[in-house]
């Protein structure tokens, strides 16, 4: 009976009760850019504080005597160094020397390993014929074959830029060929009953499918070509970035030592940023989805 009686009561409640009006667009559109903006500024302040910690740590270490100031110094006295060849203009004559054959090397590799990926991938009789070679070839590590180029091309920059090459097509190569064979058979299929020919499929399905598999492979090749032109420069140049390492060691100019591999490190990621800009403005039709 009580229950009964407590129904009509709830009812009347309910139809009492003011209705709260809805949010406006404006205030929904408000609180998603704040979210946005809050997501942003996370995104950005994580890795931040990372790197200070890091930073923090190299400037206090070698001032309070746990490692020899000697062999690492302060990472203020490296920034003095980096800031004086920068002055001087003997850091931008190495990193464009570095920079001029990685690049050179890096183009030659993605015009010639991304259509022969393409055509591994996508044609069967021209995977057989290849894959024995690159098998053989995929397994040389790239510095093992530095004396054969100097030997073959010289000393120059002909030895150099082989070597990049060499060690850039590998990642393109592999990756383009597996960008290509996982494509969904089902894409394929639907527009193949569609009546597209080989080559409109080819160019509105297979290669933007496999986009983000190739760039997986530039961005990998381009990391090792600034890695394997370093090394080859310690062995033989005169100017760029792994020689002004190397003299700066053997001239005991540790700070000078150090500057330079941060000028790497800046390098790879100005590298790596530019790239990956180019990755998202091909595969803008992916975000869209």
């Amino acid at each position: 009976m009580s229950s009964a009686l407590a129904a009509p009561e709830r009812a009347a409640a309910a139809t009492s009760a003011p209705d709260l009006p809805a949010p406006s667009a404006q205030q929904r559109s408000g609180r998603s850019t704040a979210g946005t903006v809050l997501a942003g500024v996370r995104r950005v302040l994580i890795p931040s504080i990372a790197i200070v910690v890091f930073l923090a740590i190299w400037e206090i270490a070698p001032r309070v005597g746990l490692v020899d100031e000697v062999f690492l110094p302060p990472f203020s006295t490296v920034v003095g160094a980096f800031t004086d060849l920068v002055a001087s203009g003997e850091m931008w004559k190495h990193v464009s020397a570095s920079l001029s054959r990685a690049l050179t090397g890096f183009a030659i590799a993605v015009v010639v390993a991304v259509p022969l990926g393409v055509g591994i991938g996508w044609y069967r009789p021209v995977a057989n014929f290849l894959n024995p070679v690159l098998e053989l070839f995929r397994n040389t590590a790239a510095l093992a074959l530095l004396p054969v180029f100097v030997l073959i091309l010289g000393i120059g920059e002909e030895s150099k830029i082989a070597l990049v090459v060499y060690a850039c097509v590998f990642p393109i190569l592999l990756n383009t060929i597996t960008g290509v064979r996982t494509v969904d058979p089902l894409l394929v299929k639907s527009a193949a009953s569609m009546g597209l020919s080989s080559l409109r499929l080819f160019q509105k399905v297979v290669l933007p499918a496999s986009v983000p598999s190739i760039f997986t492979g530039i961005r990998m090749a381009a990391a090792a070509s600034i890695l394997v032109l370093i090394a080859a420069e310690m062995v033989g140049a005169k100017a760029g970035l792994g020689y002004l390492i190397t003299a700066s060691q053997l001239n005991f100019q540790i700070p000078n030592m150090y500057a330079g591999i941060i000028a790497i490190a800046l390098v790879g990621l100005v590298f790596n940023a530019v790239i990956v800009l180019i990755e998202r403005r091909l595969s803008r039709w992916r975000q869209e989805t």
